[in-house]
């Protein structure tokens, strides 16, 4: 499963969307798993790059990734899509990438409408909710983005930035990550600023 081509050759803004759940059919078709219902990268990419599940991503180790380019990708029922690529022609090869994880470069990523974001672009991203006098107040940061099946949920690693401006997350009693669940809509969120990496919202700080 490790690709020889140098790091350089890889993509540096690789995306993990989804990953491989098993082989469909006896042609070499994979069924993947989205991690987004919405799944435009996935559809939309010529190629794309897995990883092995028993192999670690690290800084100066992207050469772990296989390209793979795609020769067709349709969906399959509401949660899945199936997909043939370059060189998996049978069930065994087909089986043999299953657990893979798969990534595709931000910039194949479809341009998003106004007013649409994509999870990916807002995990990282500050959320500043409101203190009890009305005040907008750092409350954390994005740590995970969840979809309830109705709308998209932000998962904010409530804490706040040192004196050197490096985020620090708050931690209870138990040493567990203090989060906090923000509905992502209109309700709740207000701003969406992706150029300085900040959403502003309503929801109570002391929450």
């Amino acid at each position: 499963m490790v690709d020889p081509r140098p790091a350089d050759a890889i993509p540096d803004d690789l995306v993990e969307v989804g990953r491989v759940a098993m082989a469909h059919g006896v042609r070499g078709w994979l069924k993947i798993q989205p991690y987004s219902p919405q799944a435009e990268a996935l559809l939309n990419a010529p190629v794309w790059w897995l990883k092995a599940p028993d192999s670690v991503l690290e800084p100066g180790a992207l050469s772990r990734l296989r390209d793979m380019p795609v020769q067709a990708c349709r969906r399959q029922g509401g949660q899945f899509l199936v997909a043939q690529l370059a060189g998996v022609d049978d069930r065994d090869t087909a089986e043999s990438l299953r657990a893979c994880t798969v990534w595709v470069p931000r910039a194949a990523f479809p341009a998003a409408q106004d007013d649409e974001y994509y999870w990916v672009d807002l995990i990282g991203c500050d959320f500043y909710g409101l203190s009890e006098s009305g005040v907008s107040v750092l409350l954390g940061r994005v740590g995970q983005v969840l979809d309830n099946g109705a709308h998209a949920i932000l998962q904010v690693d409530c804490g706040a930035c040192d004196e050197a401006g490096v985020f620090q997350a708050r931690h209870d009693a138990k040493g567990r990550p203090v989060q906090v669940l923000v509905p992502f809509v209109a309700a709740h969120v207000q701003r969406v600023d992706l150029s300085n990496r900040r959403i502003d919202g309503d929801w109570p700080a002391d929450f």
